[in-house]
C-alpha cells in the first residue's frame, strides 16, 4: 500500500532523513520506532507531503505522492493523527470530529462514521458538546485518532499517540489501535514506547539519526539486543 524508496529529506541544508526505505502493506500495523530526533516524525511530514523530499520516492497504491499537495494526499486516502494532538481546543468535540470529514463528498456516509468513532471512544460521545481544550490529555488523544477517523482513510499515520499519557490510558489507546486496525484500517505507528508499539505491531523499523537500521517482524525485534538494550531498558 505504501513505499517509501530511498528518501533523503532536508531541512535547508540539514539532512533529516538519510535513504529511508520502508513498505507497509494493507492491513498491517507497522511501527516505527526510535528516540527523539531521529527522524521518524520527518517521515510522517514526508509522506503527507508537508515535507518535500529532495530524493527518493513516496507511492501510495501506485500513485506517487512526493509530487503532490498535501490535500490531494488526504483524498487519496491518508490521514494523521498528528504528535502533540493539536485539537481544536475552542471547539466542542462534535465539531473536531466534523472537522475530519471537511474534505468528504460522500457526506450521507459520515452519520455511521461519527457512530463508529463514538462506539470506539464513548468518553467522546458523552462529552461531545463539551469543549476540546477542557478534555484530559487521554480523552484529546482519543479526540485526535478519531478525528482522523473521520476522513475515512484507508492507511492511518499515528504519531506518538501515548507520549504524556498515564499507563492505563496508555494500555486504552494501543487496545483501540488494534480494534481500529480489525476494522479493516492499515495503521503507520511512530512510537517511543516500543514495548507497547512492537507488541500491538506486525512488523517494525527502527529508525536512528535518519536511516532505518533494522527491520523484522515485530516479535523479532523485542529479541533483539539493539532493541532490548536501547529501547527498553534490559541489559
Amino acid at each position: 500500500m505504501l513505499e517509501l524508496a530511498d528518501v533523503h529529506t532536508y531541512y535547508g541544508n540539514i539532512r533529516a532523513l538519510r535513504g529511508v526505505s520502508l513498505t507497509v502493506a494493507q492491513g498491517e500495523i507497522v511501527t516505527l520506532i526510535g528516540s527523539n530526533g531521529a527522524g521518524k516524525t520527518t517521515t510522517l511530514k514526508t509522506i503527507l507531503g508537508t515535507t518535500r523530499p529532495r530524493r527518493g520516492t513516496v507511492t501510495f497504491s501506485g500513485q506517487r505522492l512526493d509530487t503532490l499537495a498535501t490535500d490531494r494526499i488526504v483524498r487519496l486516502g491518508i490521514a494523521q493523527s498528528p504528535e502533540g494532538r493539536r485539537i481544536f481546543a475552542r471547539m466542542t468535540v462534535l465539531e473536531n470530529l466534523e472537522l475530519g470529514a471537511f474534505a468528504r463528498k460522500d457526506r450521507a456516509a459520515i452519520g455511521s462514521d461519527l457512530e463508529r468513532v463514538f462506539a470506539l471512544f464513548p468518553r467522546l460521545a458523552q462529552r461531545s458538546t463539551q469543549q476540546g481544550g477542557t478534555l484530559s490529555g487521554g480523552e484529546q488523544q482519543m479526540l485526535a485518532i478519531g478525528r482522523a477517523l473521520m476522513a475515512r482513510p484507508t492507511l492511518l499515520l499515528l504519531d506518538e499517540p501515548s507520549m504524556g499519557l498515564a499507563p492505563i490510558l496508555v494500555e486504552t489507546i494501543f487496545r483501540i489501535i488494534q480494534d481500529i486496525n480489525r476494522q479493516g484500517t492499515t495503521i503507520l505507528l511512530v512510537e517511543q514506547n516500543a514495548r507497547m508499539a512492537l507488541g500491538v505491531a506486525h512488523r517494525g523499523y527502527v529508525m536512528q539519526t535518519g536511516r532505518i537500521v533494522l527491520q523484522a517482524a515485530a516479535a523479532e525485534l523485542l529479541r533483539s539486543d539493539l532493541v532490548r538494550k536501547t529501547y527498553l531498558g534490559e541489559k
